[in-house]
């Protein structure tokens, strides 16, 4: 990341000098358009870089939290480890182990254990000689 930034200052840097040095031969139309030419490129380097990739991260999640459904394995944002009872609009009942349920708000859930993401992290077991 802090690449792409220092090439985007060099680069706002070689455009804006052009706009500076011959603003004074240039018409009042060029000369303007150099001045916001910097400006312009700051917005499309905010968007691109920090307002579009929050945008669909922020589209992932939620269309993870409609996904829930019942005993789907999750993961809240404290680290809680549970099993979905029921999705009643914006609150789960989560049972954490037998005869423990607690209600927790949709948008805390951070992921959703697959069967996959559960075999990957069980340890192996030593097989002894």
């Amino acid at each position: 990341m802090e690449k792409f930034i220092n090439l985007f200052i060099f680069l706002l840097a070689i455009i804006s000098m052009p706009s500076l040095s011959f603003a004074q031969s240039l018409s009042g139309g060029l000369s303007s358009l150099g001045g916001l030419m910097p400006l312009i490129l700051i917005f499309i380097f905010f968007y691109l870089f920090l307002l579009r990739p929050q945008q669909k991260k922020a589209k992932k999640h939620r269309d993870l939290l409609n996904s829930l459904k019942k005993d789907d394995r999750i993961i809240t944002g404290g680290g809680l480890y549970a099993t979905v009872s029921s999705v009643k609009g914006n609150i789960i009942e989560a049972r954490i182990s037998d005869g423990v349920h607690v209600q927790i708000v949709k948008q805390l859930i951070s992921a959703i254990i697959t069967k996959e993401d559960e075999e990957a992290a069980k340890i192996p077991e030593v097989v002894k000689k």
